[in-house]
């Protein structure tokens, strides 16, 4: 799968994934800065899913109705490095199909999906 992780997710989980096989781009090395808006452009252009940890993700793909090919949103009291890491985990372990296009929302006890690709 193909991934660009937010720079809220950290540089842990991007080396965790590279490591995994998954083709994972960074917002910190490649993005730096940018607006969530552009962002979201840069993944959908690029047929990436973003895993993030802000909500603003949300408003715009559901509100704003902005295109995507799925957006993956960690949500914990506290999230380090391992915590984040457990959490795609359990995402990876569902198939592609479940992901792509999809609002993912991920907590330590649970996977919600929602929401269908909009073009």
């Amino acid at each position: 799968m193909r991934f660009l992780v937010d720079e809220c997710v950290g540089p842990s989980v991007v080396r965790w994934l590279r490591d995994n096989n998954h083709d994972a781009s960074s917002a910190f090395e490649d993005c730096r800065g940018w607006e969530d808006e552009r962002i979201l452009e840069k993944a959908c252009t690029e047929g990436r899913i973003v895993v993030t940890m802000d909500k603003d993700f949300g408003d715009m793909i559901f509100r704003m109705k902005l295109p995507h090919r799925g957006i993956i949103l960690l949500r914990s009291a506290y999230c380090g490095p391992s915590d984040k890491i457990s959490m795609m985990k359990k995402v990876l372990s569902l198939d592609e199909s479940d992901l792509s296009g999809r609002f993912v929302v991920v907590t330590e006890t649970a996977i919600r999906i929602s929401g269908a690709i909009t073009d």
